[in-house]
């Protein structure tokens, strides 16, 4: 929750990532609000106060999962809210004659977006949330010591300047300082 909170208003792509890895720790502890006690919310040096309201945003997710029945696999609402709103900026931004910056970037990005969408299985899914699914996918196979090829690699490291890009031009449409 502290994490989440901080990370929404800093950097969404780096909160929507942190969300589906919370989806992912939650669906590993069987949406067993004691094993997060013991295994995540303890760990938190915090007081029992912000310990209880940690627990209450865990229970409140994991009800969420159950009632959105992403039990085991996909992304609660919240989080699809936020590729939806990413898409529209996307959108917004390509369309605008002063963003020539960003449509170079994702006109860069682009070929590894087409790559990653012919293997998909779901064809229909946005390219934000592609180029996310891209870098998620990344992050766990890191975290799993996998090896990553070079081409994996220079796929994702075009993948992440672009949605780095795409989460500064989101905070900036927050604050209200965006010009389209």
């Amino acid at each position: 929750m502290l994490i989440a909170k901080k990370l929404k208003e800093e950097n969404i792509g780096e909160y929507l990532l942190y969300m589906w890895q919370v989806e992912d720790l939650i669906r590993a502890s069987k949406l067993d609000i004691g094993k997060i006690d013991d295994s995540i919310i303890s760990k938190f040096g915090e007081t029992d106060e912000v310990k209880k309201e940690i627990r209450e945003w865990y229970e409140n997710l994991i009800d969420m999962m159950r009632r959105e029945n992403v039990i085991e696999d996909g992304h609660l609402i919240i989080n699809k809210n936020v590729i939806s709103e990413l898409t529209e900026l996307h959108l917004k931004l390509l369309k605008s004659p002063k963003e020539s910056a960003y449509s170079e970037a994702y006109y860069k990005t682009l070929p590894y977006i087409v790559e990653l969408r012919a293997k998909a299985p779901d064809k229909n899914v946005p390219e934000i949330e592609t180029c996310f699914t891209a870098l998620y996918g990344y992050l766990l196979m890191r975290l799993q010591k996998r090896e990553v090829s070079g081409e994996t690699q220079a796929a994702i490291s075009q993948i992440s300047s672009f949605l780095r890009l795409l989460s500064q031009k989101y905070k900036s449409d927050r604050e209200g300082t965006l010009d389209l």
